[in-house]
């Protein structure tokens, strides 16, 4: 499955209220047959665990639609290469680029205005946060880009010893 629009509206109002902050909801995508949509929304929130786990089990869209949300203009790009038009739209969105926001509503897609304007209401609160002298920082992409590198070797070596049974059971 690659891209939100795919989701029940049901999964995609408790995304809006799990990004929001309701732990409820977070729990309900948790517990639910998509546990992604659970690590997506911290991901919007910041999570770098979440990011990370998005990419092992196969979700890195929606790790790099949730850069697409901060802004990042390479995820931005891609996410409107890879991904149906409505993810670049909220997206946009989230930015409060007015095309996206009229194109959400011209098509009737009120739920991503919703996502939108709740994942722009927690980024506004988040820069706010991050924004004071006294908050420290210590370095947490720094990590979860380490782990998504150990997790690569890891996938790496394993291709690898896959290839080298393979050779062998031809070779026998």
């Amino acid at each position: 499955m690659r891209g939100l629009e795919q989701y029940d509206v049901k999964l995609l109002l408790a995304l809006v209220k799990s990004i929001g902050g309701r732990t409820d909801f977070f729990k309900v995508l948790v517990e639910g047959p998509h546990p992604e949509l659970a690590a997506f929304s911290n991901a919007i929130r910041g999570d770098d665990d979440a990011m990370v786990w998005l990419f092992k089990h196969d979700y890195a869209w929606l790790a790099i639609l949730s850069n697409a949300c901060d802004g990042d203009k390479r995820a931005i790009e891609w996410v409107g290469q890879a991904l149906p038009k409505v993810n670049l739209m909220y997206a946009l969105a989230v930015k409060r680029n007015p095309q996206a926001i009229k194109w959400l509503y011209a098509n009737r897609l009120e739920v991503f205005l919703m996502l939108a304007r709740e994942t722009e209401k927690f980024l506004i609160y988040q820069e706010k946060e991050y924004a004071w002298p006294y908050v420290m920082h210590f370095g947490g992409h720094y990590r979860a880009i380490m782990d998504l590198n150990d997790w690569k070797e890891q996938k790496d070596k394993d291709n690898d010893t896959e290839e080298r049974q393979q050779q062998d059971a031809a070779e026998r």
